[in-house]
Parts: structure tokens; sequence; C-alpha cells
């Protein structure tokens, strides 16, 4: 590639590769693959989360694991090679499964309990397609609502009547994700990103993947849309809204972003009214408010988490935004 074309390359272009390993990343996702898994469910699975560490901060990592740590054949016969065996996941892990055809064919009992005990530990648990089944076959699906594939729904119905389908194509809570897998696992990815980082880093996620995300998942869950805004605009706001407890400066923003800083501050300006740096701050700013109302987070502790060094700085700040003092909006929250 040229200088002059690396140079106008219109995209974020981190330092270094954004596959991560476990010890770099803020979340790790394990996903379990059963023999005969789908491979569209793995691509549309992961791809989001790759796609997500491009805007400037170590996000996520994934391992990829089977029963017994021996590569294992998808459902279209291409062999997939992991990083290690079921039985090594910690108690308080957080475990994906991914299976399709024969779902229950080669688990056995030592898998199940491997999965008993990460829900008795507290670890958060997910399946996909066909997956859900392995799932209440362990007895860690009591109590909450399940989604998966519309094939499989009437046997799951039958084999499961205590438990609560879904018709959407996806469902989580704290500790459980359930899915029909396949493109829609996307959808879901995007959702769980959004609930973790916020709402321009997904779209900007899903406007890189060139999908189009559905206004809800059946209905349930209204999100805020970014449709209107440019594309570097979009990119702009999910590199802050990832950079919150350590703002970036906003020429490495435009860097991320792959825009100059003359054009991006004349697109804040034109569909906000402020300038980049101003959006930013008050990204920051609202952040904290979110923190000491719903938490009871101190004041000195907020600040920390939402990039401000210099407390006295932290509160004038806040104060003119919100009109009141941090501490005044702490007291409340508590």
């Amino acid at each position: 590639m040229s200088d002059a074309i690396e140079a106008a390359w219109p995209y974020p272009r981190p330092d270094s590769p954004p596959l991560l390993t476990p010890e770099q990343a803020e979340y790790t996702l394990n996903v379990w693959l059963v023999p005969r898994f789908s491979m569209l469910t793995l691509f549309c699975l992961l791809e989001p989360l790759r796609v997500a560490n491009r805007f400037g901060r170590d996000l996520f990592a994934w391992r990829l694991l089977s029963a017994d740590g021996d590569a294992v054949v998808a459902s279209n016969g291409v062999r997939i090679d992991v990083d290690g065996s079921l039985e090594s996941l910690e108690d308080a892990s957080r475990l994906m499964v991914v299976s399709s055809y024969e779902a229950e064919v080669t688990v056995c009992f030592q898998d199940r309990a491997v999965l008993r005990r990460i829900a008795a530990h507290g670890g958060w648990l997910g399946g996909l397609d066909t997956a859900p089944f392995i799932l209440a076959r362990a007895g860690v699906l009591t109590g909450h609502r399940v989604a998966l594939h519309w094939e499989s729904v009437p046997a799951f119905r039958r084999e499961f009547p205590e438990l609560e389908i879904s018709p959407a194509c996806y469902e989580f809570d704290a500790t459980r994700l359930t899915g029909s897998g396949g493109a829609a696992s996307i959808d879901m990815m995007l959702v769980w990103i959004e609930h973790a980082y916020g709402p321009a880093l997904a779209d900007a996620v899903g406007r890189q993947l060139v999908h189009e995300r559905p206004r809800d998942n059946g209905g349930e869950m209204p999100r805020r849309r970014y449709g209107e805004l440019p594309r570097s605009v979009v990119r702009a706001l999910a590199v802050m809204e990832t950079n919150l407890a350590q703002a970036l400066p906003i020429p490495e923003v435009c860097r991320l972003v792959g825009q100059s800083q003359r054009q991006l501050t004349r697109l804040f300006q034109r569909h906000f009214g402020e300038t980049p740096q101003q959006c930013y701050l008050g990204m920051r700013l609202d952040r904290a408010h979110q923190l000491l109302a719903d938490s009871r987070s101190l004041v000195t502790e907020t600040a920390l988490a939402t990039g401000f060094t210099q407390p006295a700085h932290f509160t004038r700040a806040y104060r003119r935004r919100f009109g009141e003092a941090p501490s005044a909006t702490g007291e409340r929250g508590g």
C-alpha cells in the first residue's frame, strides 16, 4: 500500500491488531464449540467484538473451547482449532455454548457438571441455536426466559414445559443469554456491546459490518439510533463513548476516526451545535451524573471513573452542566 493511500485510509487504524488476549481485554468471552456447530453463528458472534476493538480501547477477547481440547468440526465440515478444554474454565467464567445439529450426542455428564459449577458460582452462561437444550438439561435455565432456533421450539416445549420460551431472537439478563443463532447473533452482540459501552459504539460496529440494526428485538427493546449522522461522527461518538474513564485528546480521536480535526469540528457543530471537545466533556459529565444518581459512588471515585484527575475541575464543570454540586446528586442517589 503506498504512502498516499495509507494517509487517506478512511477507517480507524489502531497501532496494534485488534485481536487481544484475555489478559489485555476488559471482557473475555469463552465459546464452547459442540461438534457440528454452526459456523455462521460463530462468525456472527465474534465479528462484532473484533470490530469493536478498533475504536481505541482493548475491549473484547475470546477463547474457543472444546470438551476435550481437541479441534472441532463444524456442520459445514470445516475443522476449527481451539484454545483449551471446557474443564479448564474458572468457576466464575463467561461461557457461550454454540451448537447446531445433534447437540447432545457428544455432551456428557462431566460437561454438564461444568455448566452447573459455573452457574453455582455466579458465572455468566449463554447458548445459541440448539445449545439451550444443553443448558436446560444441565438445569441452569430455571427462572430465565429462553430463546432458541424456531425449528427447535416444539421439541424444547415438550421436554421443558416449565421453562418460558420467548418469541424473540435472543433473551439475556445479568447471568443468562440465549438466542436463535445464525445471523441474529450479530444483533444480539450489538445489544450486548450497547449495554456494556453505549449505543454509539454499537451503531458504529453495525455500520462497519454493513449491518442495519432492527429497531427492537421483537418489539421489546427500543434503542437510540444514529442513522441520520455521518459515518465519521458516529465513529467519533463511539471512540468517545468507549474512552470516558481515560479521555483521549481530540487529535487522537480524529486519528482513530480517520477524519481531520477541522472537518470533524465542522460536522459536530452542524449536528450538535458544539465542538467535539465540548461534546466529549458533556458525555463524561452525563456518565458522572448517572454514576452518582444510580449508585453509592463517592465524588472522587466518580471523577476518576470519568477521566477527571482534578476534583476541583470536575466540580466546576459538573455544576455548570447540572446546576448543582456532584455531592448533592450523590446524596439524593444514595
